[in-house]
């Protein structure tokens, strides 16, 4: 009887135990939740307020109603920006930039990552830490040289300049990026290729590139927004107003065009569009597992 009693006790203990770490651990969910909304809110409330913003008039933005909903939806000001402004031509001059510079950027990092990840060849590794220096160079110290360096081969003033410079500047982090990624592969895959006659091409195209889409992912959305909203260089390299892009255009639009803040809103809220669709599109890839090793069986 004695034996029964103290094993009772033990297990009404043990549920009393359960019971309170459950209610802990359901306080602390909470908690948590609670938390990430409160995150997710004031890190969205930016967002929020500069559509609001952009269908506003003046006397709303700055006096009657600057926090809240517009009290009526200005399409007009869209219309403005889009027709009186000349968005369309810095749109479409920073979509060509941004656009080439990502393909360029992707498709020589991979490259070079591959050739010093998965190939032996003298000099591999001081030409990985060549390039690698170059993330430690800021952009206002190349200014200067830069511009003196386009100026000499031609490119002054037109997109390929700025093509260049931008893919330079990104092929650093993006030759890191592949790098730490394809050392990371097994080297099994391609001796499996091999064996069923594959050649460097065959292995490159058909296993390489689909096993690295979730950094191929990553660094598009990177480069892509640094070539979008890069201002710098392109304020320096850019002279003629049917080259430049939106960061320029929207410098000289606050300059020239001060008294209508609801327009300049949309003007800001149309250069955004692009690196949110960019973002929602490879979202996907970025946030897929990235373990690899389970390609192997056996």
């Amino acid at each position: 009887m004695g034996q029964n009693k103290r094993k009772s006790k033990l297990v009404n203990k043990s549920v009393s135990l359960d019971s309170g770490n459950s209610f802990f651990g359901r306080l602390w969910k909470i908690i948590f939740r609670l938390f990430c909304w409160l995150y997710a809110v004031i890190s969205l409330y930016p967002v929020i307020w500069l559509i609001f913003y952009s269908f506003k008039n003046n006397s709303e933005i700055f006096v009657t109603n600057p926090f809240g909903f517009p009290t009526t939806l200005r399409w007009e000001n869209y219309a403005k920006a889009w027709s009186q402004y000349d968005v369309p031509t810095y749109f479409m001059n920073s979509l060509i930039v941004s656009g080439v510079t990502v393909a360029l950027t992707i498709v020589l990092a991979l490259l070079f990552s591959y050739a010093t990840a998965r190939m032996r060849w003298r000099g591999r590794n001081v030409a990985k830490i060549y390039l690698s220096l170059g993330m430690f160079i800021p952009v206002q110290a190349i200014l200067i040289p830069v511009a003196k360096l386009i100026n000499g081969i031609g490119f002054d003033s037109t997109r390929a300049g700025l093509i260049t410079i931008y893919t330079a500047i990104n092929l650093s982090f993006a030759s890191l990026v592949y790098y730490g990624f394809l050392k990371e592969l097994p080297v099994e895959l391609e001796e499996a290729a091999c064996i069923d006659g594959a050649n460097i091409f065959t292995s490159f195209f058909r296993i390489i590139v689909p096993l690295v889409k979730p950094a191929t992912a990553t660094l598009i959305i990177y480069t892509f927004l640094n070539a979008w909203n890069e201002f710098n260089l392109a304020n320096v390299l850019v002279v003629e107003e049917e080259l430049k892009t939106l960061p320029l255009g929207l410098l000289f639009l606050q300059g020239i065009f001060t008294t209508d803040w609801g327009a300049m809103g949309a003007t800001m809220v149309i250069a955004s569009l692009p690196t949110i669709i960019i973002y929602i599109i490879f979202s996907k890839h970025v946030e897929n597992a990235m373990t690899i090793g389970g390609a192997i069986k056996g």
